[in-house]
């Protein structure tokens, strides 16, 4: 069984800083890009970050120099560390994986998914 399961959620004050773990179980990460994503209240999921296997990475604009997203294969997990937080990234963030070997983690359909972690940034 494929299971993606992220931790690290919580409460934080505006300026805050978290860093959420996606866990891979069933499956080893090395062959597949990772993405996170986020959901707000109210609003559509969107891309927050992405990791293709070499390690070359991409941000949305709204989280780029804030956000830091890295693998750690022997651990099985890729993180997210997310500092300068504003309330604006409030959601339920969710990690995903796609089977691609290459430098490319945009534009792919990721087909395992989390079941998410909840981001609240809020004084």
């Amino acid at each position: 069984q494929l299971q993606l399961v992220e931790s690290g959620g919580g409460l934080v004050q505006p300026g805050g800083s978290l860093r959420l773990s996606c866990a891979a179980s069933g499956f080893t990460l090395n062959y597949y890009a990772i993405g996170w994503f986020r959901q707000a209240p109210g609003k559509e999921r969107e891309g927050v970050s992405c990791i293709a296997t070499t390690r070359d990475s991409g941000y949305a604009d709204s989280v780029e120099g804030r956000f830091t997203i890295s693998r750690d294969n022997a651990k099985n997990t890729v993180y997210l560390q997310m500092n300068s937080l504003k309330p604006e990234d409030t959601g339920v963030y969710y990690c995903a994986a796609v089977r691609a070997v290459g430098s490319s983690c945009l534009k792919r359909v990721y087909d395992i998914w989390g079941q998410g972690t909840r981001v609240t940034v809020s004084a």
